[in-house]
């Protein structure tokens, strides 16, 4: 039986890539039409399943005694409109005229919410928005209270009542995010942020394993993993290669995966046992039914603890193990002497975006 990357090889050397492209471009345009700015929101907003937003805030959303210890310094006000979905009167916020340049960060757990450069007169009483800083950064839900049907704003990762949106606000969006000031906390430009308002500090790995599309899928999913890219390397860094070029072999690239991962949450030493729990790095110049110098396994370190780590882990793993019994070729070298290059953009997601998931199998823990 033909692999899923063999069957697409082929598919990809009888009838190119244009027709499924255009295709694809044809129904993106016919949704995109039918779509209105709330619509586009939504679908922005929803699609995030990490625990991490595109701007690399972690999201995850904040135990309930982690919510009340924050909450220890609220005034009996602020509790009100944040804790108890209040409203304060308008035209009284001490943020609504506000017109220094910064950002406004929700004032229970620090998240950044919205900019300066998105907020506008709206003549409501309260500070409005036409767009979140990240979209995953602000969260919806249906309001049925006081008799009427509205769409409540919160912030994703401690649930802090901000408002309300409604589709009545200015271009590019169309939309008006109406904040109660007592939820926000405004930080000007050139002002020193505390730790819970910047992003991850994260570090880099990267990986090659057989199929780029099936490691990609594996990390993806593990906690404390940020984003994944796949993409070539390993090979000739005299011009960027395509995907039909690696296929030959002749450019000498692996198919790898970029791990961008929060140290503080999945480990280096965590990464490389997940690698080696899914895929096997004694086969060679192959990964099951895949065959090819792009399949080998390989890994490229990031800094001298990396690079020590894994030589370590390798040798160990040889020693013994599962895979003490065949010889690992697992190749080892510094990223730095290697370009990494983002593989075509229909490569990206390929399984969040077809639907599915790595068939290969996830071998047990020694």
């Amino acid at each position: 039986m033909l692999s899923p990357r063999t069957f697409r090889n082929i598919a990809l050397a009888i009838f190119g890539l244009s027709i499924p492209l255009a295709f694809y471009a044809i129904m993106i345009a016919a949704t995109n039409a039918n779509a209105s700015p709330r619509d586009s929101y939504t679908m922005s907003k929803t699609s995030t399943q990490s625990n991490y937003s595109q701007s690399g805030h972690n999201i995850a959303r904040l135990s309930d005694e982690k919510i009340q210890e924050l909450a220890k310094d609220l005034s009996p006000e602020d509790r009100r409109i944040i804790l108890n979905d209040g409203t304060e009167p308008p035209f009284c916020g001490n943020l609504l005229d506000n017109k220094k340049e910064g950002v406004y960060h929700c004032k229970l757990c620090k998240l950044p919410l919205f900019g300066s450069d998105s907020k506008f007169t709206s003549g409501t009483g309260w500070p409005s928005f036409f767009t979140p800083v990240d979209p995953a950064h602000v969260s919806t839900e249906v309001d049925t209270s006081h008799g009427m049907v509205r769409e409540e704003i919160t912030c994703t990762r401690c649930n802090a009542h901000l408002g309300h949106v409604f589709p009545d606000g200015p271009e590019p969006t169309g939309l008006r995010f109406c904040v109660n000031s007592a939820s926000l906390e405004f930080f000007e430009e050139g002002d020193t942020l505390p730790m819970a308002a910047l992003p991850t500090q994260t570090q880099t790995a990267y990986f090659a394993g057989g199929c780029f599309w099936g490691i990609e899928d594996r990390y993806a999913k593990l906690p404390g993993v940020l984003n994944v890219v796949s993409g070539y390397q390993g090979g000739d860094d005299s011009k960027t290669p395509t995907y039909q070029e690696v296929c030959t072999g002749a450019t000498g690239h692996a198919e790898s995966v970029r791990v961008d991962f929060d140290p503080s949450v999945v480990s280096y030493a965590e990464l490389l046992a997940w690698f080696f729990r899914i895929h096997d790095p004694t086969q060679g110049n192959r990964q099951g039914p895949d065959v090819g110098t792009q399949y080998r396994s390989a890994i490229y370190t990031t800094s001298d603890e990396q690079y020590t780590e894994a030589k370590a882990f390798i040798e160990a793993q040889q020693k013994e193990g599962r895979w003490s019994k065949r010889t690992i070729t697992t190749e080892l070298r510094r990223a730095e002497d290697t370009k990494f290059y983002e593989a075509e953009e229909y490569h990206q997601d390929y399984y969040a975006k077809n639907g599915g998931t790595c068939a290969a199998p996830i071998y047990p823990e020694d």
